[in-house]
């Protein structure tokens, strides 16, 4: 089973219309509705023994991410704030910048939680590390058994 994102802003739109599903969540709920919000782009790879979740996240430090499983469920979280002065002979300018953003996932029940999560920020970009359950060798084998 592979990771589910559940934040979804307006599921109404999915029910309405199916087929703009996929364009509703970055153009509609993002772009129109929120006006200022901002979601980072993330990728999410599953490979034999784990599944690796990548966040694009800019202009952030480590210090202002926030990762956190509970309930099976991933929750990613960043917030930062900056603020810049400058004077010039009689003018001063102040400017604030603030960002956050808050993304889960459900995660499937073949994550390994007794194993330890690695997360990693580094150029621009959240990498975090989710191991699988090893599987039994008895349950991938197929045994035919004869009928008398």
């Amino acid at each position: 089973m592979p990771l589910v994102q559940f934040n979804r802003r307006l599921p109404i739109l999915d029910r309405m219309f199916p087929e703009i599903s996929d364009i509703s969540e970055n153009m509609l709920t993002e772009d129109l509705f929120l006006g200022e919000g901002w979601m980072p782009a993330i990728n999410v790879k599953e490979q034999d023994k784990a599944f690796e979740i990548q966040v694009a996240a800019p202009g952030f430090t480590k210090k202002d991410f926030e990762v956190s499983i509970s309930d099976d469920v991933l929750t990613i979280s960043a917030e930062n704030e900056k603020e810049n002065e400058s004077k010039e002979g009689n003018y001063s300018r102040r400017e604030f910048f603030y960002n956050s953003f808050n993304r889960t996932f459900t995660l499937p029940k073949s994550i390994d939680l007794k194993k330890k999560v690695k997360a990693k920020y580094e150029n621009g970009v959240l990498s975090i590390h989710l191991e699988k359950l090893e599987t039994s060798k008895s349950l991938e084998r197929k045994k035919m058994i004869e009928i008398s």
